[in-house]
């Protein structure tokens, strides 16, 4: 998940620089013209596998095309450059890789393109970011093992049988593996990656509908249609010109004043005024995002047998209320542990939380007090608050739980001042009592939402929770060979965590963009992130 803050490893060759124009977009060949959108420097080199947080995470998906390619629209997980992809025990995958594709400069896209890729995201000797999304396949144990250095430099579960198909064994079935592959980790490179490594991170080759023009640090990225795209997305203008901002409200006022064509991060502060300020022009819609408070099952006074305790302290926070006055409805009251932005094909069912989310605070009373009351009779919600107005609800919350009980002093507040810190403590499992996480999918599947924050010793869980029964209905869910099954599954090992709470979900987030009167077709897919390809310029 896009979350984290890590140490940047060097880019190599410095970039070539780019002096930004002071109008919204610049003219375009073919009657098409460039756009403007703000944007943030990337946290690391942009190679697919290095790449874990969002800005980052705009330009991969602009240059390159991977398997499968989540429908903007819908994030059905749809065959991009994927001609099939075969499997008769959902372990065991055969993958044909379409004909005609290449990358911008030439090199035809092959099944080594994919397999050369993956082994080195997975290699430990790479550090990358993301080499944990291999970790399905047979082998990852040894290319990337959990102390040491790796025994083997490729992965043993990746076969290449043609120029045209690669065969995949994974450690255990599961069924919905290939609907994972549209996330940029799973992207195919070109041999010049390998062979002038630092060339090519100063100036990156992909596969997708643009071309990367130049980039200067702290100032912009240009990026340029390429002509020759193959696929059938091809961009419906003449590039892109991200322009770094460090504050969202600088480029909310240059949205304004007609010197930026796309902003897509409103300002908390300026959501009373936007509606008025941008008419249809602004968009808020649900995202693949949910914010929850997860408990440090390692203490004592929140893990086992505390059911009552963490049900308790669920049922005593107004979600519709913070919602409506705090976030100007661009968040949603949460009634489960995934997002709406799934639907139903993806996993996501309405009211699974049940009674356990429903705001009601005489039975929030009551459960705690039969749990034995607050642990010290007080606690503690703990946030980094540099982001996300997290203080501001942070105290609603608190104000909610005070409320229910009777007690203004119940519940306190414990700001960190930045991300970094916060993740360190987490990491160190130094946490007291309640403390927010907060997930953006990688892919749009229940097993995203559940596995990699619930299940035991699971990458991102960050409680240290653990339940057998929760575990094997996963194991079960990810066996199934039809989806439907498998998601039904799901959905009953999520039934537990509203029998046992170990994190009260508290709220989807929306993701949201404001744009010019230039600027026609513009659309937010299910990760929060402009369609930039459909944008056309007028």
């Amino acid at each position: 998940m896009r979350r984290a803050t890590y140490a940047t490893r060097a880019a190599g060759a410095v970039a070539l620089a780019l002096a930004a124009t002071a109008c919204g977009g610049s003219g375009g060949s073919g009657g098409e013209a460039v756009l403007s959108s703000s944007w943030g420097d990337p946290q690391n080199p942009l190679e697919p596998a290095n790449t874990n947080e969002v800005q980052g995470g705009k330009v991969l998906d602009m240059i390159f095309r991977g398997l499968k390619r989540y429908d903007p629209r819908t994030g059905e997980a749809k065959d991009m450059l994927a001609e099939r992809i075969e499997s008769t025990d959902a372990q065991n995958f055969t993958v044909t890789v379409k004909d005609g594709w290449t990358f911008s400069n030439g090199e035809k896209v092959t099944a080594r393109s994919f397999v050369d890729a993956w082994n080195y995201g997975a290699l430990i000797d790479n550090q990358q970011k993301n080499a944990y999304f291999f970790e399905y396949i047979d082998g990852y144990d040894q290319v990337h093992p959990e102390s040491g250095k790796a025994t083997a430099k490729t992965l043993s579960g990746l076969r290449v049988k043609d120029d045209r198909t690669f065969t995949v064994r994974l450690t255990q079935k599961f069924s919905t593996w290939p609907e994972t592959l549209g996330y940029p980790a799973y992207a195919p490179l070109p041999r010049t990656f390998f062979d002038d490594h630092e060339a090519w991170l100063s100036k990156p080759v992909g596969n997708g509908p643009y071309a990367i023009e130049s980039y200067a640090k702290g100032s912009a990225m240009r990026l340029r249609k390429w002509q020759d795209y193959p696929g059938r997305d091809k961009a419906q203008n003449a590039g892109v010109d991200l322009r770094v901002y460090t504050d969202n409200n600088a480029a909310y006022t240059d949205l304004l004043a007609g010197n930026l064509d796309l902003a897509d991060d409103i300002p908390a502060s300026q959501l009373k005024n936007v509606r008025r300020d941008l008419g249809s022009r602004y968009i808020n819609q649900p995202a693949g995002i949910i914010q929850t408070l997860a408990f440090p099952f390692y203490d004592k006074n929140w893990g086992a047998g505390k059911e009552k305790l963490r049900i308790g302290l669920s049922k005593a926070i107004d979600r519709k209320q913070i919602t409506e006055q705090i976030f100007q409805k661009t968040r949603t009251p949460a009634s489960d542990w995934t997002s709406p932005v799934l639907g139903g094909q993806g996993g996501y069912k309405a009211g699974l939380c049940g009674e356990a989310c429903e705001y009601d605070p005489a039975e929030a009373k009551r459960l705690i007090k039969e749990a034995g009351g607050l642990p010290g009779g007080r606690m503690t919600l703990t946030s980094n608050v540099d982001t996300g107005s997290h203080r501001t609800w942070m105290d609603a919350v608190c104000n909610s739980i005070n409320n229910a009980l009777g007690n203004d002093r119940a519940c306190t507040v414990n700001p960190v001042g930045t991300f970094a810190d916060y993740r360190n403590r987490i990491h160190s499992g130094k946490m007291s009592g309640p403390f927010r996480t907060g997930w953006q999918m990688d892919y749009p599947l229940i097993q995203n939402f559940l596995q990699p924050l619930y299940y035991t010793d699971a990458s991102s869980n960050d409680g240290k929770w653990s339940d057998e029964k929760f575990d094997q209905l996963v194991n079960d869910a990810n066996a199934h060979s039809v989806q439907d099954r498998a998601v039904s599954t799901f959905q009953s090992a999520e039934k537990i965590l509203a029998e046992k709470m170990p994190a009260i979900p508290l709220w989807y987030q929306n993701g949201s963009a404001g744009y010019t009167d230039r600027l026609s077709g513009v659309i937010l897919n299910p990760f929060s992130v402009p369609v930039y390809e459909e944008i056309e310029v007028g």
